[in-house]
């Protein structure tokens, strides 16, 4: 039996947003996730004395603010805290169901969906929607060689235990890797970090106040690369004085990264800079402007691959680290399927999940009256898949503004769409009534459905 409502997989802030705009309009769901409680990667997942790197104002919901008394980067047993309540204050904490994970999701004939568990359980859903987040599949670097070391992602870094006593060296240039650069500072024999190329770094506070609440968001992108250029300049000047390279892009070309801590690190000389490994032997790790040292413990801080293994190959396209999709939630041709926070804000998720929940749900009860899927409906309208994961915060807050009110223009849209190709489902990604649901899989081959 199909039940009449939508499957919510994943129970993080993205997964919660959700689950409060469906409910918000009416919309029944079911919501699971892996773990033993909600709050995806603020559950467990993150190591220990972590900080949020946005702001305090710049993360949470819309409609409900943190506490005062919060600092203004609260640490992760805060963000777990806040999550919970905002899940209780909200009436959606008890209709999470915890310890479900799924090994596959796929379509039917009818386009509803068809949803296994790992213990096999099987239901039928009327649609899905995936928020099990992306920071799961871990990146791991195609070192030149051999290393007879200890290797180990950001992901399953956890304390200062496990550097104390060794030559560690952090690989990447991100969030994580300057946490982690840090912590092998102080509690490290000795820290390097390897970087690939010249990398952008921001302070965390200027003017006393978080980088993310100064009001500069609102402002054109190269307005904002010409403040924050100037600020950096100001505040960490030149990072060729660090013994780093000079960045050869441009701010937010990439992920934003905070590390004015690391900087510091490196003018106390407690943290070597070095160039992109070229080779590899043991425990020795040569870099490509000839030097050479030697490591007990690499720790790649090389992020995560986008990736949906539940559901069927080709489905769902990605393309480096940018899903396929319209609308950053919509897949083209897949009808009742919808894959949020597959984006990565700059400055902080808070900016943006609660208007974008709100209008998903908005076109997630449109579909039920057109045949057409939204995405195909969006591509119809001439709409682009953008090229990056990246989302500029203020430049989508105005869209989805626009959006709002626009959005019976989708509805007429798709009548008009259904009018001139009427359609014909999803083929070959449907499940012929004769396949069995695929067995139980060992937990360790599975990914959570969390943030």
């Amino acid at each position: 039996m199909t039940l009449d409502k939508l499957l919510i997989l994943g129970a993080g802030p993205v997964g919660l947003a959700m689950a409060n705009a469906l409910k918000t309009h009416g919309i029944p769901y079911d919501q699971i996730d892996a773990k033993s409680g909600l709050g995806g990667n603020w559950h467990s997942g993150v190591y220990d004395g972590v900080h949020l790197n946005s702001s305090r104002k710049s993360t949470e919901f819309g409609d409900y603010p943190m506490p005062e008394h919060y600092p203004d980067f609260p640490s992760a047993e805060q963000m777990k805290a806040y999550l919970e309540d905002f899940a209780r204050v909200k009436g959606i904490r008890e209709g999470i169901e915890y310890e479900k994970r799924v090994v596959q999701v796929a379509p039917k004939a009818d386009d509803t969906w068809s949803v296994t568990l790992e213990d096999g359980e099987q239901r039928n859903y009327k649609g899905v929607v995936v928020c099990n987040g992306h920071h799961w599949d871990r990146r791991m670097p195609d070192l030149p060689g051999e290393f007879t070391g200890e290797l180990i992602h950001s992901k399953d870094y956890t304390g200062k235990a496990q550097l104390e006593g060794k030559r560690v060296l952090v690989i990447g240039a991100g969030n994580s890797a300057c946490d982690i650069a840090c912590d092998s500072a102080r509690f490290a024999k000795s820290a390097d970090v390897s970087m690939r190329s010249g990398y952008w770094f921001l302070p965390r506070v200027v003017f006393g106040r978080p980088i993310n609440d100064v009001p500069i968001w609102h402002l054109p992108v190269t307005v904002q690369r010409w403040i924050l250029r100037s600020i950096i300049w100001v505040t960490l000047g030149d990072f060729r004085k660090y013994g780093l390279e000079k960045p050869t892009h441009r701010i937010f070309d990439r992920h934003t990264t905070f590390g004015a801590e690391m900087l510091h690190y490196m003018t106390l000389g407690r943290i070597t800079p070095r160039r992109a490994i070229t080779a590899v032997a043991g425990n020795t790790i040569t870099f490509s402007d000839g030097a050479s040292a030697e490591y007990d413990m690499i720790v790649a801080a090389t992020g995560f691959n986008f990736r949906f293994p539940f559901l069927p190959d080709g489905l769902v396209e990605v393309k480096g680290d940018v899903v396929q999709l319209y609308g950053f939630a919509f897949p083209p041709n897949v009808k009742n399927l919808y894959i949020v926070g597959a984006t990565q804000p700059r400055g902080g998720f808070g900016y943006l999940l609660t208007p974008a929940s709100d209008l998903y749900a908005k076109l997630i009860k449109m579909q039920d009256n057109l045949e057409h899927p939204i995405g195909s409906i969006l591509e119809y309208m001439g709409e682009k898949i953008p090229k990056t994961h990246l989302v500029d915060p203020g430049g989508a807050r105005r869209e989805i503004m626009i959006s709002n009110a626009v959005i019976k223009v989708v509805n007429w849209m798709g009548r008009r769409l259904q009018k001139k190709r009427p359609w014909q489902g999803m083929g070959a990604f449907v499940i012929p009534a004769s396949v069995e649901a695929p067995a139980p899989r060992a937990k360790a081959a599975v990914p959570e459905a969390a943030e």
